[in-house]
């Protein structure tokens, strides 16, 4: 007869650790891929942009320092901080009605997610080791 011993190790918090790790570190270079690109949109230029494209900024680069990112493990937030831009930003993106006007949209971040995505997904490939 043999006589088979076997030993385990558990190694699932030092995986649940590498895949956090990988998954901040993707989310946040994803979250500052989108913001500098969608800041790059943004032109400085006088009257109102083209519908359909990014908005020009009038004062500078008012609009592009509004744009930040946030990210964890779970995810990301990219977008203008509300409190630098107030609600300007979503009529700009999506169109509708700001300060008695209709604007038509005139997108700048959901252009900046859709190029930057057939790349995050290779971001993604080997990243836990």
């Amino acid at each position: 007869m043999f006589d088979f011993k076997f030993t385990f190790w558990d190694n699932t918090a030092a995986i649940k650790k590498k895949a956090d790790d990988a998954a901040y570190r993707n989310f946040g270079h994803a979250a500052a891929s989108i913001a500098k690109d969608a800041k790059a949109s943004i032109q400085t230029a006088d009257g109102p942009s083209p519908p359909g494209t990014p908005p020009h900024t009038h004062r500078g680069a008012y609009l592009r320092r509004a744009i930040r990112f946030a990210a964890d493990k779970m995810g990301a937030v990219v977008g203008p901080m509300a409190s630098v831009v107030g609600e300007s930003a979503q009529p700009m993106e999506f169109g509708g009605h700001y300060k008695r006007q209709d604007y038509p949209p005139r997108p700048f971040m959901f252009p900046a997610l859709e190029r930057g995505l057939p790349r995050f997904a290779g971001d993604w490939e080997g990243s836990i080791g």
